[in-house]
């Protein structure tokens, strides 16, 4: 796993004076949106509509008169001024009235006057001219709700570019581009992967130093494909590897090519690569492969769907009949069995790497990166912590040295001790405390029970030892027992899991033996005995029915083509196989029963402490009764 090193940003200014080119002092910018451009259009439309309405509601305030009493009027020196507006003629009397008449466009008012035998120079005559304003409130409003139709179609394919990338560029790639001055991760903040870390470092290597390698004839390979189970650092690497290579690193995740849109996959995976070849040598990320990477389907399933049109398009882009040098394609799934068998040929992904979940020392490396920044009591014990934490992956760790902290915290501690991390690491696995109220009888039952599964361990010599014993609840459990091996195995033998399955069983005895009751309580229990003892007779061949696998397999066809076939298996041997699976249960559960009744005593001592202080760690356990005897 990583820790993110902060890095300083490049000092623009000082870099711009290294170059020799002055710094301007004031720059001006003017940035035009389509949407406010849209706003300051509909407040011009709505200014010219207001500055007409209120034209016509004067005209409609003032009292319209004939022209020939405005002439009789004139005539008769009752008015004072005379103001002429295109065809309209405003009247100013000397009482200070207003009125209004209207002309031909085709007469003269002086003229219409001087036939009335009035002198034109009687009455103060002013004329405005209002052609052009009127040309251009009449071309604007023509003009402006055409722009502003324009303008809303603009903004509508804008905002519906979050959505759809914009109609126009659909088969664009999704992909981002990591640059040279983004914070990076090397190689040396990833810990507990050193095979793996090592197979990418070769990958970089070829990108630094091609010629090394042309030599020698080698070429560099086009992919590599990293498969393990979910948080034990396949993205991380694939990070790692964008800091180290120092060329364009392009990244997308497998569900990002998918659209609604025939062809947009495909189009997406040309794009991509088209990209990544214009600025080659460069590595593409694509995380998540198995989105677009499943097997193609076989006999009459359909084989034009979306997906394969993306999965055959991604097949031609890494080994096709165009070059495609200096390019190296990285992949990363957790489901690397359900992948196209084309896609993992060499000459595609040359290499598979497997990032499976980290050793003793590789927990030590990764909690040492985490544990960077945080205060620790001196009486932390890290290889404790790495022997408690078998089966956790980096996302577990770095989640359990963060819950460490923040339990300190709610503590007001200044250091996290032992305590906090042996919280956390409960927490992460079997989620937080809950404060149930229950009856006295509810946690005898709880306390019996699971000192059952704790006595049945310790008396049982090939199990592992009992980490901690608990009646507190935690997620839908009651009480739990925790039983963590002391270090890493790679093989797993009939007897011990025989004597898990026991163990699992012994609950249950318990209960039988001290209530000569049973309860609901052994359900989860039953649940993962059953799983254990039939992965026994099906899979792993340790029953009666002989080595054989009567469980669904991958079967491959002649045109290399795989699928899992589910009824391969007759009801006779159906029935054999659930005969099996009983007779392993029912066997360990009478060995169960008789570790309880033989040691009965132990199981009260465990209980009465359950019951007192509801918490026993391992030390406190092996205190209250006798020694572990050792496996032959």
């Amino acid at each position: 796993m990583i820790q993110k090193k902060p890095t300083s940003n490049n000092n623009k200014n000082a870099s711009s004076e290294k170059n020799g080119k002055p710094k301007k002092l004031t720059e001006f910018k003017i940035n035009f949106d389509v949407k406010t451009i849209f706003i300051a259009l509909f407040v011009g439309m709505f200014l010219i509509y207001a500055y007409t309405s209120v034209s016509k509601e004067i005209s409609k305030a003032v009292p319209e008169k004939s022209l020939t009493s405005v002439v009789r009027e004139i005539k008769d020196g009752k008015v004072d001024k005379v103001e002429i507006i295109d065809n309209k003629i405003l009247i100013y009397y000397k009482n200070s009235q207003l009125a209004l008449t209207y002309k031909e466009p085709s007469d003269s008012f002086m003229k219409t006057l001087r036939d009335s035998g009035v002198n034109p120079e009687k009455v103060n005559i002013s004329i405005k001219d209002t052609q052009g304003s009127s040309g251009l409130v009449n071309f604007l409003s023509n003009l402006i709700p055409t722009i502003l139709m324009v303008a809303f179609f603009i903004f509508l394919f804008r905002q519906a570019k979050g959505a759809q990338d914009s109609v126009f560029s659909f088969g664009q790639s999704r992909a981002k581009r990591f640059n040279k001055d983004l914070p990076k991760t090397r190689f040396a903040d990833v810990a507990g992967v050193d095979e793996a870390k090592k197979e990418l470092e070769e990958i970089v290597d070829f990108l630094k130093h091609p010629d090394k390698y042309r030599k020698l004839g080698a070429r560099t390979p086009k992919g590599v494909i990293l498969v393990g189970p979910a948080g034990c650092g396949k993205t991380l690497l694939a990070k790692a590897v964008a800091g180290e290579a120092n060329v364009p690193f392009f990244s997308i995740a497998g569900s990002e090519f998918m659209e609604m849109l025939v062809g947009i996959g495909a189009a997406r995976v040309r794009d991509l690569f088209a990209t990544a070849k214009k600025s080659a040598p460069s590595i593409i990320f694509i995380d998540e492969m198995d989105a677009i990477g499943r097997a193609r389907s076989v006999g009459m399933m359909p084989s034009h769907d979306e997906r394969e049109q993306t999965l055959n398009q991604i097949l031609v882009e890494m080994d096709g009949f165009t070059p495609n040098e200096q390019v190296i394609v990285m992949a990363a799934t957790n489901r690397g069995d359900l992948l196209d068998t084309a896609l993992l040929r060499p000459g595609r992904f040359d290499r598979r790497v497997i990032v499976d979940y980290p050793d003793a020392e590789g927990r030590k490396a990764i909690i040492k990166i985490h544990a960077k920044g945080k205060p620790f009591d001196e009486s932390v014990e890290w290889d404790r912590v790495a022997g408690r934490t078998v089966g956790f992956s980096g996302a577990d760790l770095e989640n359990m040295l963060n819950e460490a902290a923040i339990s300190a915290a709610r503590n007001e501690r200044v250091k996290i001790n032992m305590e906090d991390i042996e919280e956390a690491a409960t927490k992460v696995k079997l989620g937080p405390e809950k404060k149930r109220l229950q009856s006295d009888y509810d946690r005898k039952l709880t306390a019996y029970h699971e000192a059952g599964h704790a006595v049945v361990s310790h008396f049982s010599p090939h199990t592992d030892p009992v980490h901690r014993i608990s009646i507190v609840s935690r997620g839908m459990a009651l009480g739990y027992t925790l039983i963590t091996p002391d270090r890493d195995t790679l093989h797993v033998t009939k007897t011990h899991l025989l004597e898990r399955i026991s163990v699992m069983m012994g609950g249950r005895a318990a209960e039988q033996l001290i209530f000569n009751e049973v309860t609901t309580g052994a359900a989860n229990d039953f649940d993962q005995a059953t799983r254990i003892a039939k992965a026994m007779v099906v899979e792993y061949g340790m029953s009666a029915l002989g080595p054989i696998n009567f469980g669904p397999s991958m079967d491959v066809t002649e045109w290399g083509k795989s699928y899992w076939e589910q009824n391969s298996v007759s009801q006779e041997m159906l029935s054999k196989i659930d005969g099996e699976t009983k007779k392993i249960i029912e066997e360990a559960y009478e060995k169960a029963k008789g570790i309880i009744a033989k040691n009965k005593g132990a199981l009260d001592k465990v209980a009465a402490e359950l019951l007192k202080k509801e918490n026993l760690d391992r030390d406190e356990f092996e205190a209250l009764i006798e020694k572990k005897p050792k496996a032959n």
